[in-house]
């Protein structure tokens, strides 16, 4: 059975050439949405319409894209609400040490370097020069934002399903 990752949500349409404006939730937008690539895109009745990136640009805080055969606003107005999804066997594997990708890291119990469960990752956020991971505390109180840096995190293991980190001054107050 085919596992669909999503890599991103179609929010609007963008001029009337059948772009559509994209909030992403991928690792690697260069990648998912470099031109050739196939990706399905899947409304809120589960319908599926498989679709082949013809082009895409950054504007603003949103990626932009076009499909092959879909060259109108018209055309493409349908998608809006819709989320962009990649077959997960079409991932490439070839990550470097210490890259992951986003569904191998939501999920994941976080600990400080004391043995300490600060709770689960539940969503990744990419806002600047590094991912922010939001962690979801085991004592339900307000979320926890962690920066993806060397000085913070110091440990991840998909395996085991957890990360371990040395907190910054004030991160867990």
């Amino acid at each position: 059975m085919t596992e669909w990752l999503n890599v991103g949500k179609i929010v609007n349409t963008h001029g009337i050439r059948g772009e559509v404006r994209v909030i992403s939730s991928t690792d690697f937008p260069d990648e998912r949405y470099a031109t050739g690539n196939e990706l399905m895109i899947m409304d809120d009745k589960k319908n599926i319409t498989p679709v082949k990136v013809s082009s895409w640009r950054r504007h603003k805080q949103f990626d932009l894209i076009t499909f092959d055969g879909f060259e109108n606003l018209t055309e493409v107005e349908k998608f809006k609400g819709s989320v962009l999804k990649v077959d997960s066997a079409k991932l490439n594997d070839d990550l470097l040490e210490g890259e992951f990708y986003y569904h191998e890291i939501i999920g994941l119990t976080v600990y400080t370097d004391d043995g300490e469960q600060i709770g689960k990752v539940k969503e990744i956020l990419s806002p600047g020069a590094n991912d922010v991971w939001v962690v979801e505390p085991a004592n339900k109180g307000k979320d926890i934002l962690i920066p993806y840096i060397d000085s913070v995190v110091k440990h991840v293991d998909t395996n085991e399903g957890k990360v371990v980190i040395t907190p910054m001054e004030g991160l867990l107050d």
